[in-house]
């Protein structure tokens, strides 16, 4: 597979070049630039088009397809979606999912499909970061819980709605310059002020008279990942599941408790995973609160009629779904992806890992998943989906399709 990225060349205006010599040859590195939707993604020359496989064999794909087919359909005919400086509406995005739905319905060879990509499709390659075409791929999964609709000895938990002295803020009504910018916070009669953050939140009763708890679950762990996945399955006493769905956050800037393990030694990084952090909390109670409260954020839920659900209010797809930075990527659109996927045995461990690529659909997104080199794939509710997408750390890359103007006649 040859990739093909921009080649970025920074120009030092000539003043300060000749202070630069006269200097005696100081180095002053460039700042880097901005990524946008517009330099996001790149497209590639057909020659230069990854070898497209599906490991899956095109299962699940027309599922996933048909979601994102029912979130294009909910959507105005003008609005606009960016593929690096391409520009395309939604008819356009719609016929582009359903001709290739039809051909893949087909049960076509790796070799006609790669020759139906080559004839009918533009392709572009995400920039990544922090090297050209370098995409860090994680996964996340659905949670199965227990829980009870009122508290009790064991389930003492909350797991809360949003809370109603929160207030969210279009600031692209304010000024065109803040388009795609919000501002969370509570209002205190005369301002706005940043919302309470996940240590007074934990330790406090400022939600008692703002929040009523939607249900109540066992372990503070299973809430701090809950949050982190942002869907869960919540079972009753009665065998009923409710279905909870990220909601809105408390404004404040997620950060990883992973890296703080690292960092402190805790955890080495070729060992980190999910369940090593909840190994690492069960055997260290006493440190759990200062873990969670490096990461200020706090995620509230409201309940679904089904799910798990992506940020586009359609059901995720295991193992079709990914999740990215939704101001670079155009939302649910067809992507493909290579990196690698876990070998798990019987026992619920993993072997090692293999490579793979298919075909994913961008359906949702996340707090931690920011820039072009970041994507979080989907792998379901299975107790087998948990040990993947909780070791899953691995290089890869990330390609978007969409059908060629001149065939959206066919």
């Amino acid at each position: 597979m040859k990739n093909s990225y921009p080649k970025i060349i920074f120009f030092v205006p000539g003043l300060f070049l000749l202070l630069c010599i006269i200097l005696k040859g100081c180095t002053i590195p460039p700042t880097p630039p901005v990524i946008t939707s517009e330099t996001a993604l790149v497209r590639i020359a057909p020659g230069e088009f990854p070898l497209f496989e599906d490991d899956m064999n095109y299962d699940g794909l027309a599922h996933g397809i048909l979601q994102s087919l029912e979130y294009m359909n909910r959507l105005p005919p003008d609005r606009a979606f960016s593929f690096g400086k391409d520009r395309f509406e939604t008819p356009h995005m719609i016929k582009s999912l359903e001709f290739f739905l039809d051909f893949i319905r087909g049960n076509p060879s790796h070799k006609a499909l790669r020759q139906f990509i080559a004839d009918h499709y533009r392709v572009y390659g995400s920039v990544g970061s922090p090297s050209p075409g370098h995409v860090l791929f994680t996964g996340y999964y659905e949670p199965v819980l227990q829980g009870r609709r009122k508290p009790g000895p064991i389930y003492k938990i909350p797991v809360y709605g949003r809370p109603d002295d929160l207030v969210s803020i279009d600031l692209s009504k304010f000024s065109a310059e803040f388009k795609g910018k919000k501002l969370i916070g509570r209002y205190t009669g005369s301002t706005i002020v940043p919302y309470h953050d996940r240590q007074a939140i934990d330790t406090g009763d400022i939600l008692r008279q703002k929040s009523k708890p939607l249900v109540w679950i066992k372990d503070p762990i299973d809430l701090f990942f809950l949050q982190i996945q942002g869907s869960g399955k919540v079972i009753l006493e009665n065998g009923d599941a409710l279905y909870l769905h990220y909601h809105i956050t408390n404004g404040r800037p997620y950060r990883s408790i992973g890296k703080l393990l690292i960092k402190k030694n805790k955890i080495s990084k070729d060992e980190m995973s999910m369940q090593k952090i909840r190994e690492y909390l069960t055997g260290h109670p006493s440190e759990m609160r200062e873990i969670f409260n490096y990461n200020p954020s706090y995620v509230f839920f409201k309940f679904e009629k089904k799910g798990p659900l992506g940020s586009l209010n359609v059901k995720l797809s295991p193992h079709r779904s990914i999740a990215t930075d939704r101001r670079l990527f155009p939302k649910s659109a067809l992507a493909f992806i290579n990196t690698q996927k876990p070998l798990i045995d019987g026992n619920g461990k993993i072997k090692n890992w293999s490579a793979f690529s298919r075909f994913v659909l961008n359906q949702d997104t996340g707090g931690a998943i920011r820039g072009p080199g970041r994507v979080d794939l989907f792998f379901g509710c299975t107790p087998d989906a948990e040990v993947g997408a909780g070791h899953m750390q691995h290089a890869g890359s990330l390609y978007f399709l969409i059908l060629e103007p001149d065939k959206l006649s066919l």
